[in-house]
């Protein structure tokens, strides 16, 4: 077993981005964003997941627009093309999955 920490670092600066664990296959991002900040387009070559711990953000996948909270889970297939935007100071867990 181990615990792995993601401190909320949003209230002190502005976009944080951090690899929290990589294991085989398998890799898990902490992302936060103030209000506002983007990430420009961009694909990844695995399955992903998107699970946003606090805040609202809008993804953008091959031009579909899909908000996501903390009421809902985002998935993309890999390649998918995709941006956001923080709608609101966000926190958010990325998990990348390569088949």
């Amino acid at each position: 077993m181990e615990l792995m920490n993601t401190p909320y670092y949003i209230k002190d600066k502005a976009k944080h981005i951090q690899q929290v664990l990589n294991f085989e296959k398998t890799k898990i991002i902490n992302i936060q964003l103030q209000q506002g900040e983007t990430i420009p387009e961009h694909e990844v070559d695995a399955d992903v997941a998107i699970i946003v711990k606090s805040g609202k953000v809008n993804f953008t996948v091959e031009g579909q627009p899909a908000e996501v909270s903390t009421e809902r889970i985002l998935y993309m297939a890999p390649h998918e093309k995709h941006s956001l935007t923080a709608i609101e100071a966000s926190d958010l867990i990325v998990m990348q999955i390569k088949r």
